[in-house]
């Protein structure tokens, strides 16, 4: 709300119905009283807020709440929503934001009173998902009700985004008439290309040129603008330079045009006075209530309905796979090579610049869409990966997602935030259950076998080959894609075997129960028997039919490229058993993930937030950005049951002997102080088992000659041995906060082995973190050493990513090293950076890009 709208605010009011101003205000109330009104208007944004609700230059609802006295916990909340748009959900949404805003201020609590008779409005609060208390008095329901995000008011939120979401995108593919802006009369030009392609694809809907002059234009009837055309219009495709586009939106705005796909180039990928052009143009598509996909994008597809608004002049064939391509230099020559090899889509999103909608848009949609079974992307950037994260999760617990997308971080950002490299990024889409791959290539092959095959149960694979080193190369790739061969495969039917003997040989091994997935590769013996593989190939299709375990094949191509098993309904064909191999790994890869349970963030009772976050209030007051050398961030910690072995730094050997005799008692450890040298046993920067002060005074010598005179460091006494483990917390300016875990060690350090997952941490993230770098066997008793407790490893990773999660101040938090036994652990140093809190993506309401 601004002081300025007033005026608006009184044309709403008139528009009430009686019924809607006497449910709102309790009385009829037919008119704003002047002071009445200044009171609306001016809010000071702590004790006193309110939103409201725009569409064009109107104002259709109103939502605020004024704190219940000064200083007060609790506050009065109510909103009123034009009849015309009542039943959309925008009480909901004013009730999700002003509820966040509360919270800002201090607010823990809303109350409101509501009519009897106003079951629409008590149905908002009901299903809001917060634990509603109801009384009746004085002819009013009282509503009393905690702020604070609950699951189930975190779910409501995130399911009533979703069919929004889903809805917009859907008016987008499946429009009941398509509007072209930009095709030339003469046939030339982008736009003429689309408007032959969207005529060629099938569409059965209307489709209507805008030519300013031409009264046809390919064969159509044009119209100057798309106000003079008949009939509703919900898609319009424009092909106009970018200085024109401007006067195209407010052309489909007064048409009642829900999206439209911007082909045109020249806006922000042309520098910046195209990015300047580009937020006008979002501006004025959102300002109208419309969707935007590009610009600069190839278009849209959706095979299901004829829609070809794109600049490929052919689409795949009609199936069941969605896929997203960020890149429209690229999306032409994907969709060719989707259509050569088969696969089937049934819609298809070039997003450009994706000033507006993006891949999460289109996640949303796949999601409930019974024509899509599996989703493939290609993806330059991200939006908001968080968000990307948490949809993509939902999505891949029943239908695969599979993407080709680079985790390079730039090196200036990596300088400045650290977090997640490339293994990070694999790692967070690994949580999602997304499928990564790493080339254009792979995306098809991982594609064609989920779309026509069923997943593996298990890891456990057959093959049957009429080559022997097809068979060895299938059982040396295996191993890095995490399969093994059941005893008695690869079986060899021989250079010889017929197609009827490898058929047989194909029947056996689907009846093998111990076969969860079955590879078939076949290599003509020579080249004029290629005739012999396309019968083999009717055979193998023929036996895989209506099996309930994959089988791909592998054939080499003949000398005009073509696959003997391409076709709808073919068993996806490889032309190398490596790559039948990596594909089948990803996919089994995948069913592992959607076979365990998703996990539960766990309670812990114990941890005492209240007392962290007053904590953490203190240090970013008092300016201690860095934590950690005089055990500043102990009790942080401890607000969260994690117990830091103490440390005492000191300066010279009598204060240090000092301080063991006063405070922690013998043996001790001393090490070199400054970081990196604090863990450095391999430079000599630590001393162990110090077991008297002849001892600490001779180790403080050896370091003083290694590090330099009068050299600090820590005392600390000595903990049982065990691995050495670091667990890191870290505020990811994309992802938000992340847990890292890995091993500790200089060796680990330089390859980068570390895990990562975002917080807050599942039960079964953290289960997985522990187990997922490479040198992680180092805990399970590799080469004779006892494995240790990973209960515990896991316990403290849940820890560390709830105070991550509640802290955006805490930019990050590095335990190194923590010693893992059989019998617990312990966290040896710690090291915190407090900064100032940062805005986190997916959290709170949505907020447009």
């Amino acid at each position: 709300m601004q002081p300025d709208d007033g005026p608006a605010v009184v044309a709403l009011h008139s528009r009430f119905s009686e019924r809607t101003r006497y449910l709102r205000y309790f009385s009829p109330y037919p008119r704003i009283p002047p002071r009445d009104l200044e009171r609306f208007v001016n809010v000071d944004h702590h004790d006193r807020e309110a939103f409201v609700v725009e569409l064009g230059d109107e104002l259709i609802a109103i939502g605020r709440y004024d704190r219940l006295g000064d200083g007060a916990t609790e506050a009065e909340v109510a909103f009123v929503v034009e009849d015309a748009h009542q039943g959309r959900g925008l009480g909901s949404v004013l009730l999700e934001y002003l509820a966040a805003a509360a919270r800002e201020e201090g607010i823990s609590r809303f109350v409101a009173e509501v009519l009897p008779t106003n079951a629409t409005m008590l149905r908002v609060f009901a299903d809001a998902g917060y634990a509603v208390e109801r009384t009746f008095a004085d002819g009013v329901v009282h509503l009393s009700f905690p702020i604070a995000p609950t699951p189930e008011s975190l779910t409501v939120q995130w399911r009533r985004e979703q069919r929004s979401e889903a809805a917009s995108i859907a008016r987008l593919l499946s429009p009941r008439a398509v509007a072209v802006y930009g095709a030339s009369s003469r046939g030339r030009g982008v736009g003429a290309a689309l408007l032959r392609h969207l005529r060629a694809g099938g569409f059965a809907g209307d489709i209507i040129p805008v030519h300013r002059t031409a009264p046809t234009v390919g064969g159509l009837t044009a119209y100057p603008t798309l106000t003079a055309a008949p009939g509703p219009v919900d898609l319009a495709v424009v092909a106009v330079p970018a200085d024109a586009v401007g006067e195209v939106v407010a052309d489909c705005a007064a048409a009642g045009v829900h999206g439209l796909v911007v082909v045109s180039a020249g806006f922000a990928e042309a520098g910046l006075e195209g990015a300047q052009a580009q937020a006008g143009l979002l501006r004025s598509v959102r300002g109208h209530g419309m969707r935007l996909v590009g610009p600069n994008c190839l278009g849209i597809a959706n095979t299901k309905v004829g829609l070809n608004a794109t600049l490929a002049p052919q689409l795949p064939r009609a199936g069941r796979v969605g896929f997203f391509s960020q890149s429209a230099a690229l999306g032409t020559a994907l969709l060719g090579e989707a259509d050569r090899r088969g696969l089937g889509l049934s819609s298809f999103v070039s997003a450009g610049n994706r000033a507006d909608v993006s891949g999460n848009d289109l996640l949303q949609y796949w999601r409930d869409d019974p024509g899509t079974d599996v989703v493939l992307l290609y993806l330059e950037t991200f939006g908001n990966p968080r968000k990307f994260a948490r949809i993509a999760r939902e999505l891949a617990r029943h239908k695969p997602v599979v993407a080709v997308a680079s985790a390079v971080r730039p090196p200036a950002l990596q300088a400045v935030a650290p977090g997640p490299d490339a293994r990070g990024v694999a790692a967070l889409f690994a949580s999602a259950g997304v499928i990564r791959v790493d080339t254009v290539a792979e995306l098809f092959d991982v594609g064609l076998l989920l779309a026509d095959q069923p997943l593996p149960t298990g890891r456990r694979i057959g093959l049957v080959t009429n080559a022997a080193a097809l068979g060895a190369l299938a059982a040396a790739t295996a191993p890095a894609f995490a399969l093994e061969f059941v005893p008695g495969y690869p079986h060899d039917v021989g250079p010889m075997a017929d197609a009827a003997t490898i058929r047989r040989a194909v029947t056996d091994a689907l009846d093998d129960p111990r076969v969860d997935a079955l590879i078939v590769a076949y290599a003509p013996a020579l080249a004029e028997e290629w005739d012999d593989a396309t019968v083999v190939a009717d055979e193998v299709r023929a036996a895989a039919a209506g099996s309930d375990r994959p089988v791909l094949a592998v054939f080499p191509t003949d000398p005009a490229g073509d696959s003997p098993c391409g076709g709808p309904g073919a068993v996806p064909t490889y032309p190398t058993v490596e790559e039948a191999v990596r594909a089948l790994g990803r996919a089994a890869t995948y069913a592992a993930w959607r076979r365990e349970p998703p996990g539960t963030v766990p309670e812990l009772p114990d941890v005492d937030s209240g007392r962290a976050r007053v904590i953490v209030a203190e240090l970013a007051a008092a300016a201690k950005a860095q934590l950690g050398d005089l055990g500043e961030a102990d009790e942080l910690l401890s607000c969260y049951g994690i117990s830091v072995v103490p440390s005492r730094p000191c300066a010279g050997p009598a204060e240090t002997v000092a301080a063991v005799a006063a405070e922690i008692g013998y043996p001790v450890a001393l090490k070199v102080a400054r970081s990196p040298m604090r863990h450095r046993i391999d430079l000599g920067a630590v001393r162990l088992d110090l077991a008297d002060a002849e001892d600490v005074v001779r180790a403080y010598d050896e370091l003083q000659r290694l590090f330099g005179e009068g050299v600090k460091v820590a005392v600390q006494r000595m903990v049982a041995p065990g691995v050495a483990c670091v667990v890191e917390a870290a505020e990811d300016p994309a992802f938000g906060p992340v847990v890292g875990f890995g091993i500790g060690g200089v060796a680990s350090d330089l390859i980068g082995d570390r895990a990562w997952r975002p917080a807050p941490l599942t039960d079964r993230d953290a289960a997985t973190l522990v187990r997922t770098p490479r040198a992680a066997p180092l805990l399970t008793g590799y080469r004779g050493g006892a494995p240790v407790d990973l209960d515990a490893l896991a316990d403290l990773l849940v820890r560390v990513g709830r105070m991550a999660d509640e802290h955006p101040q805490l930019h990050r938090l590095v335990l190194n090293p923590v010693l893992a036994r059989p019998d617990g652990l312990s966290v040896l140093h710690v090291n915190v950076r407090i900064g100032t809190a940062v805005p986190r993506p997916d959290t709170g309401p949505r907020r447009l890009r």
